[in-house]
């Protein structure tokens, strides 16, 4: 029932707080209305009609329509909501005996309103489909091996295939990581959505990535929503070496590397293995270094513990927007997105190659594939230090 008041809330703060005031005739408010009842429906209809919220079958063009309309809703909300209490200051203010109030005519002020949401939102749109640029930068791990210094590593994460970001998308993103020719590639999960029959053109592409030292991957929560068992030995075919709870142990110029990748929290949903980094470990060389695909980056001070070098995952697709970023972190133990230190492990948190459907918009946290060179060193480059434990109050 989340969603369904979740759209009537937006819904109804938009037309009650916009409309009643302006000098429009009762058919222009009721066709206006309308419009805004039919954005505010996205998800509803996604869910309860189309029978999917993270892939609805529907022509791209319409699914960046609808995603346009319902986050215009919402920015338009959140300006309302702004502009409400300017108006509680001004009155205020009046009650002082200052002489203020906001310039322009009700019926201009609504349509600059209106404007912004929907311009931001066809911004923000164009931003969440176009395909990630390269993100490059070093990491320095303290456990490395000196001969190991330069070894470099492609992190793809959320690319999410679907209806909306389909093959081509995706041929951009593998032409982008192959032309940084990487030693090694991972990726962190969430690699399509929707059912492989459909998706399977889409994902095709990544038949095309290759490394001298291979291709991995962990298990993402969208990897569960379809077809589970069908998703894995797909992608396995593909030649990308899946790894749920799982590692593999890489002999890179007479040192072992082992790469070791977890399964995600909604396996539970469907009675099948959550992430378990002690399986994920079991039986790799302890003087190893160990670098972890995990999915989502919450579990990271967890992980730090069971010497853990790097850290690699995504989930949060940056927070989308600038602000929104903070709600995102809430829920992931305060990573959302970068580079973050926690005493000898360090944990990239990347935005994303890609998105679901029911959140295509990015402001301000572009989508990205990173290249990442490793550095052997005492001295961390991490650009944030980890954000406080909420459960220990440090």
């Amino acid at each position: 029932m989340l969603f369904p008041f979740y759209s009537l809330s937006l819904f109804l703060y938009a037309a009650l707080r916009l409309l009643p005031g302006l000098p429009l005739s009762w058919k222009v408010k009721l066709a206006a209305t309308a419009f805004m009842l039919l954005a505010s429906l996205y998800h509803i209809i996604s869910r309860y009609i189309l029978r999917s919220l993270s892939s609805p079958e529907l022509p791209g063009p319409l699914l960046m329509v609808q995603g346009w309309l319902f986050f215009a809703l919402a920015l338009l909300c959140i300006i309302l909501a702004l502009r409400d209490v300017l108006l509680l200051a001004l009155w205020l203010a009046r009650k002082a005996g200052l002489p203020c109030k906001l310039p322009g005519s009700p019926l201009r002020q609504a349509g600059i309103m209106v404007a912004l949401a929907l311009g931001l939102s066809a911004y923000g749109v164009r931003e969440a489909v176009r395909p990630p640029a390269l993100r490059s930068l070093e990491i320095t791990l303290p456990q490395l091996p000196a001969a190991l210094d330069g070894f470099s590593i492609a992190h793809i994460t959320d690319p999410h295939a679907s209806a909306l970001l389909r093959g081509p998308r995706m041929r951009a993103i593998v032409d982008t990581v192959m032309g940084a020719s990487p030693d090694l590639i991972l990726l962190s999960g969430d690699i399509a959505d929707g059912a492989i029959p459909e998706r399977a053109q889409d994902i095709a592409p990544l038949a095309d990535l290759t490394a001298p030292y291979g291709v991995f991957s962990c298990i993402g929560n969208h990897e569960y929503f379809v077809d589970y068992q069908a998703r894995l030995a797909y992608l396995q075919g593909l030649g990308i070496t899946m790894l749920p709870n799982r590692h593999a142990a890489l002999r890179v110029k007479d040192h072992v590397l082992v790469i070791a990748g977890t399964t995600d929290p909604v396996a539970a949903r469907y009675g099948l293995p959550g992430p378990d980094i002690e399986a994920a470990l079991a039986y790799s060389p302890e003087s190893a270094l160990r670098i972890l695909l995990e999915h989502r980056p919450g579990r990271a001070r967890e992980n730090a513990a069971k010497g853990i070098a790097l850290q690699l995952s995504g989930h949060t697709h940056g927070g989308h927007l600038i602000g929104f970023d903070r709600i995102v972190a809430a829920y992931n133990e305060g990573f959302v997105s970068s580079l973050y230190s926690l005493g000898s492990m360090q944990l990239y948190v990347s935005n994303g190659a890609g998105l679901w459907n029911g959140f295509p918009v990015r402001l301000g946290a572009p989508s990205e594939v990173t290249r990442i060179v490793l550095r052997a060193g005492c001295a961390s480059t991490a650009r944030r230090t980890a954000p406080p434990d909420a459960r220990s109050g440090v």
